[in-house]
């Protein structure tokens, strides 16, 4: 026993020595992102100045970010070189983390909220697009601050890592293992040579989409702020409005309509955007199995909803098509936003919805959830299990349109969707323990886990999260951004081989 405790402090001292020299190789290019943070809060601090509100709040979180990043400067890496795998799925756990950690001084800062927890809660659903709020009355917040609500979904939502790639050259760093642990889905697609460009294009599509649905909101009757922060929360699918009764507040069909087309555009894989933006072909999209898939779901479900509102709750015909598709549109793309009750519909409807939420939107769009293409191939795997019953000795192989998808594709999946559900039961018990009703706990995991913000019981379209338990909020937290890094990424830090050289 005497002998084996020095082989054990020896050990102990080598995993820390490697879990620290891992962790001071990606401090400055987490300095530099944390940099970029610090930039960006450049423009909610000219709006409390120009509005002659309470510099505070940004002005303080500027320079504690600034701060920060600035010594990430003073630790610089011997070699330019790539970063490893093990670094780069570091960087993306400790990147989403800072990032929300530095995104929520400026809520900190503010009188708006209680504690840092409630803060960091709204930071964490704002730059993973989820939506949810404690805030229960958005109208008492400053311009500064519902822009930095709204622009933490847009930025989010194309991703803090992908705009990274595109400065990550720049520095003389590589970007692929990030690539790499960000999409760890069924379909990784470039659309030119290297990462960079690809990164770039999508930019360019996602300030183009950003620009025409902020001009179609202006001229349907929003005021320009207004205009500009949903457009950030539709095409983030995160949800954020400036006003608590979300898009109902604004009574205008108009603007309703062309949020649920921006919902559906932000829904689909920006890869086919841009196949779309090259081709000057719409059959391109549509031949997509993917984009089919999610498109039908969202007609068929619609058509379902509808009608319930139309015999069980008394809609008018042209209302409950517009509040059915809208509410669809919000929760199957993950985004949120509200136009109607849905906790006082019918149970059919009600339960409806809940099953969205775990579809999502397309693989590469910035929507949430397990995504469409995963739960399409998800059918495709269980119809080859009947198969096999039926013919014991034949051999099938599991095609997604004219793709032939590998054994490792599907195992890797199946491990997801069991990730997925394990960290839903865990989620759920953790909140029952802090004394969350069943519905709520139930409802709140799924909704936060996918992203998708508000869901039913206590946490329903009406209400807010900022009464539950701060254990609660913590634990909501960690889901939020085990959803938006795909589960895999998070939990793989934990393990100890993980750490190892």
């Amino acid at each position: 026993m005497h002998l084996s405790f020095p082989f054990i402090a020896i050990a102990v001292f080598e995993e820390t020595r490697s879990i620290l020299n891992t962790c001071i190789k990606v401090y400055p290019i987490l300095g530099r992102f944390l940099v970029i943070l610090a930039g960006m809060m450049l423009v909610p601090l000219g709006l409390s100045i120009w509005a002659g509100g309470d510099i505070r709040p940004f002005g303080y979180s500027l320079l504690i970010t600034a701060g920060f990043g600035i010594a990430g400067f003073l630790i610089s890496p011997k070699s330019k070189r790539d970063l490893t795998q093990r670094e780069g799925l570091l960087l993306i756990v400790l990147l989403w983390v800072s990032i929300c950690i530095f995104g929520a001084l400026p809520f900190y800062f503010s009188s708006n909220f209680l504690s840092f927890t409630d803060a960091f809660f709204e930071s964490v659903s704002g730059f993973t697009t989820t939506g949810a709020t404690v805030l229960n009355d958005l109208e008492k917040l400053s311009y500064d601050l519902h822009f930095w609500r709204c622009f933490s979904h847009w930025v989010g939502g194309m991703g803090i890592v992908l705009l990274g790639i595109a400065i990550l050259p720049l520095l003389g760093l590589g970007g692929m293992p990030l690539h790499r642990a960000q999409f760890s889905g069924v379909r990784s697609e470039r659309l030119q040579p290297r990462i960079t460009q690809t990164v770039r294009a999508l930019w360019k599509i996602y300030f183009l989409l950003t620009f025409f649905e902020f001009l179609a909101l202006t001229l349907a009757g929003m005021s320009p702020f207004d205009a500009i922060c949903h457009t950030f929360s539709t095409l983030g699918t995160g949800g954020f409005s400036t006003r608590t009764a979300s898009i109902a507040a604004f009574k205008n069909p108009l603007i309703e309509y062309i949020i649920i087309l921006f919902m559906l555009l932000a829904g689909i894989n920006f890869t086919l955007h841009y196949q779309l933006w090259v081709e000057r072909k719409l059959r391109s999209i549509w031949k997509d199995i993917e984009v089919r898939f999610y498109l039908i779901m969202v007609g068929v479900v619609t058509l379902v909803v509808s009608t319930s509102l139309v015999w069980q709750n008394h809609y008018p015909g042209y209302i409950a098509i517009r509040r059915a598709l809208f509410q669809v549109s919000s929760i199957m793309t993950t985004t949120g936003f509200i136009t109607d009750d849905f906790e006082q519909w019918f149970p059919l409807p009600q339960l409806m919805l809940l099953v969205l939420m775990f579809i999502g939107g397309c693989t590469g769009s910035t929507a949430g959830g397990l995504k469409s293409y995963r739960i399409l191939l998800l059918f495709k795997v269980v119809n080859r299990v009947f198969k096999k019953i039926i013919e014991p000795k034949g051999i099938f192989s599991v095609r997604v349109g004219s793709q032939v998808i590998p054994e490792s594709t599907i195992q890797s999946l199946l491990n997801l969707v069991y990730l997925s559900f394990l960290i839903n039961f865990a989620g759920c018990l953790l909140l029952a323990s802090s004394g969350v009703d069943v519905m709520t706990s139930i409802a709140s995991v799924a909704a936060t886990m996918f992203n998708i913000g508000p869901g039913l019981g206590n946490v329903g379209p009406l209400e807010n999260y900022g009464h539950l338990p701060s254990l609660a909020k913590w634990v909501l937290s960690s889901c939020m951004l085990a959803g938006r890094l795909e589960f895999y990424t998070v939990l793989v830090i934990f393990i100890p081989a993980f750490w190892r050289k």
